[in-house]
């Protein structure tokens, strides 16, 4: 089997493995390996520190050890010492409870012998699973020991004995000495005395030669018995590890576990769900580790659909046809491999080798001093922030970075169903999120026309353009086209709320991708980012909200959940479910995973009312489905990438010097190359100066639309309350659309200026968006013919 026997815990022999232990309401459970050795249970980091640092010891003599469900338990000393573990399954979970229970009992048996100064009982039995070759060694030393006793008394008796007929000669020849009477009977009684001293000496002699061989005779029924009992061990064992596997088997055939709110798991039902309480554990693979997160009211659970429909095809139990014989397949797999439409890659020219490194992070510490002693006597909003907080790019460039799992909608192109194109659509949606988990710095804030291309035709077949078309509020515009068949554009502000210990960042603006063969046309927005430990401790970012995808083409809808990060749920963090459902409501696909890991799918054949209730009586919809399948999985990052501010492949090739992009492209940007060289002191200078640049830019702008505005007015740009107020925007680590209004100031909303400036982007215009009524920045066209010819002469010089 993959996963090692428990091995008896006698001395010398131990039992290792790797465990879940709690840490704290911050990081959770965390991996850590345990080793179990004489009745103490230790663990380290990582099994290379073993040889030099003990993270803890608890000693089982003295433990008691509780079993609270399938895979976790409690190892306790009394208050001194609790550690909560989990295994990651019930059958390695019950692996360490039999080492445990087995330890426990040797060095409970171990100390009270110990305590009775050392006295032993060999001929007890042994207790119950005690090994049979190391009690058979326990037997066999004092057998030895006994012996060598035995042979001890045998010389003894003999040397007795020996002297004995001495003794007795002596005293015979006393006897024929004629002397009194009375010493003849003093003879005599002693002649007596010395002859029951050798038959009593006799006697012990051979009592002892009778136990030596009674002790013998014995130890082979012991050794047998044992053997025995281990055969029955082994045995009992294997029956609980099948027995295990049988129970998880049914666990998740019967409550199997992707759950979503019933308002949204049949989207033509308007009835709203309880938010609070516990429900069934999501069937998670079991070798995702475990952390906290948000667990909501189970209101649906999903089960095996029953195995004819794995049979059948051509069915229309849910309505897409020709899908149901194809469980084994990943979502029109087999549609795309055969698809005479199918674009076939073509190479035109050779691809560019991009880079894989970047200089790697200065290990430079930030001087709180050094900020506030340059922050006296200046306005709050000229108050120079250190690149320190930052990442070497932009924000234009990490709205880029939404394209990194671009071949996600190269397959929803191909796709014949239009709900199968919307399940590809939905893991698009999540995997934008996948690289801002340990992304803790910030993004350079672009300035105000400032732009970055993504030209990756002959990788990934497609091209995109973001500019910064607005600075109050503060705005990036994103069209990006592919040769495969999709459009994608959007425009992303935010809105923020400061609570004290964390930051909420709420995108505003919706997300438009247009399929040119099938016309179906997706909007969604973005989730609320949240920013913990703003003021002290370290920063993490979590995701939370939820999210609904409509295709305005056929009504087809998929909502999906982003599950909070909570200290006390034993669910996987960083949770998303989904649903995807028709314009009549019925449910098609389930979707699970996590955000910064993976996303299945599993194919609905039935749903009904029933199952578990919830709270306030209300049922949950039992849906039958097929087995889940991956649909997304993050690549995995490059080697060193915690020293490189943990960039992604993509990400590393953002900020790489490329000749014929526009001088306003974010790669020109020379504070932000300057980090990225390590050289922070100057990039902090020239960031400074960069910000001083872009304001005097800004008045003057503010001053001309003031007289356009009032011509009969002299207008003093003194007098503008706006005039002072930074020309750049302060962005927060999360995804692509985060940013903070207010140069260098407190996270908070935008500052809205007195004057209106007459600022107009220069590759996107403004328009009202028919489709969700807001007014956004669409892609007029352009910049690309302006490459082709080297034209760059409307650009403005903002460098």
């Amino acid at each position: 089997m993959s996963e090692p026997k428990a091995p008896t815990p006698t001395p010398g022999d131990t039992y290792k493995g790797w465990l879940f232990k709690w840490t704290n309401y911050i990081k959770g459970y965390q991996r850590r390996w345990f080793v179990l050795s004489n009745g103490l249970l230790s663990y380290y980091r990582t099994q290379a520190e073993m040889g030099h640092t003990c993270r803890g010891t608890i000693n089982l003599a003295t433990a008691n050890i509780v079993v609270e469900d399938s895979c976790n338990f409690i190892i306790s000393n009394g208050g001194a010492q609790t550690y909560h573990l989990k295994a990651s399954s019930e059958v390695e979970r019950q692996r360490w409870i039999t080492a445990l229970e087995l330890a426990k009992a040797k060095a409970v048996r171990m100390q009270a012998e110990s305590d009775d100064s050392g006295d032993e009982c060999p001929m007890s039995p042994p207790p119950a699973g005690q090994s049979g070759a190391s009690r058979n060694s326990e037997v066999q030393s004092t057998l030895r020991t006994l012996g060598s006793k035995v042979e001890d008394l045998s010389t003894c008796n003999d040397l007795i004995a020996k002297h004995g007929s001495a003794l007795q000669r002596s005293l015979s020849e006393l006897e024929g000495v004629k002397l009194g009477g009375d010493t003849g009977d003093k003879i005599r009684q002693v002649t007596e005395r010395a002859t029951l001293f050798r038959i009593t000496s006799n006697a012990m002699i051979n009592t002892c030669r009778d136990f030596l061989a009674l002790a013998q005779a014995h130890s082979k029924r012991w050794q047998k018995a044992l053997q025995a009992e281990r055969e029955q061990r082994v045995r009992l064992e294997e029956t609980l590890e099948q027995l295990a596997k049988q129970h998880n088997h049914l666990e998740r055939a019967f409550r199997g576990a992707t759950v979503l709110p019933a308002s949204q798991s049949n989207p033509a039902t308007d009835s709203k769900g309880p938010s609070s309480g516990k429900g069934d554990a999501s069937d998670e693979d079991d070798e995702n580790e475990f952390f906290d997160a948000m667990e909501d009211v189970q209101e649906f659970i999903t089960v095996p659909a029953d195995p004819k429909y794995h049979r059948r095809s051509g069915s229309n139990v849910s309505g897409i046809s020709s899908e149901i014989g194809m469980d084994d397949q990943s979502l029109d797999e087999q549609s795309l491999a055969s698809n005479p439409e199918s674009p076939q890659p073509q190479e035109l020219e050779p691809v560019k080798k991009r880079r894989t490194r970047i200089p790697d992070k200065p290990n430079y510490s930030l001087n709180l001093w050094s900020i506030m002693k340059n922050c006296i006597g200046k306005e709050l909003s000229k108050i120079p922030m250190p690149v320190n907080f930052n990442e070497p790019i932009s924000m234009l460039q990490r709205l880029s970075e939404d394209l990194e799992y671009s071949e996600l909608l190269d397959k929803a192109a191909k796709c014949q169903s239009s709900l199968e194109q919307l399940c590809y659509v939905a893991a698009f949606t999540v995997s934008s999120y996948s690289t801002t988990v340990h992304r803790t710095g910030k993004p350079f804030n672009p300035l105000l026309g400032e732009t970055f291309e993504l030209d990756r035709r002959y990788e990934s077949g497609y091209r995109s353009l973001c500019e910064q078309v607005s600075h109050h509020p503060p705005a990036a515009a994103h069209h990006a086209i592919s040769e495969r068949g999709w459009t994608l554009r959007q425009e992303i502000t935010l809105a923020s709320k400061f609570r004290g210990k964390y930051l909420s960042i709420m995108p505003l603006g919706s997300i438009h991708c247009i399929f040119e063969k099938s016309n179906n046309h997706y909007t969604w927005k973005k989730v609320t980012t949240t920013v913990h430990n703003i003021i002290v401790g370290k920063l993490w970012i979590d995701q939370s909200g939820e999210i609904d995808i409509i295709n305005h083409q056929t009504g087809d809808r998929c909502h999906l959940k982003f599950a909070p990060y909570s200290y006390f749920s034993r669910d996987v963090a960083r949770k998303v479910t989904g649903v995807v459902a028709d314009k009549e409501g019925k449910a098609h696909y389930v979707l699970s995973g996590t955000w910064d890991e993976k996303m299945e799918f599993s194919r609905v054949m039935q749903s009904s009312r029933g199952g578990e209730n919830g709270t306030e009586g209300r049922q949950k919809t039992v849906y039958q489905t097929l087995k889940a399948r991956e649909i997304w999985k993050k690549n995995p990052l490059p080697d060193g990438a915690e020293n490189m501010y943990y960039f992604s492949d993509l990400a590393l090739t953002l900020n790489e010097q490329e000749d014929s992009v526009a001088p306003t492209d974010s790669r020109r940007r020379p504070d932000q190359r300057l980090m990225e060289q390590g050289r922070w002191e100057e990039a902090n200078a020239e960031k400074q100066r960069l910000e001083e640049k872009q304001r005097s830019v800004r008045r003057e702008r503010e001053r001309e639309a003031a007289r356009t505005a009032n011509p009969t007015d002299e207008i003093d740009a003194e007098e503008t309350t706006s005039s002072d107020i930074s020309s750049s925007t302060e962005t927060l680590p999360g995804p692509s659309s985060f940013q903070i209004d207010g140069m260098e100031g407190p996270y908070g909303s935008p500052v809205k200026s007195a004057h209106q400036d007459n600022y107009r982007a220069l590759w996107f215009e403004r328009t009202d968006d028919p489709l969700t009524g807001e007014q956004t920045h669409v892609y007029k066209g352009g910049y690309w013919e302006a490459k082709d010819h080297g034209s760059w002469e409307i650009c403005p010089d903002i460098f």
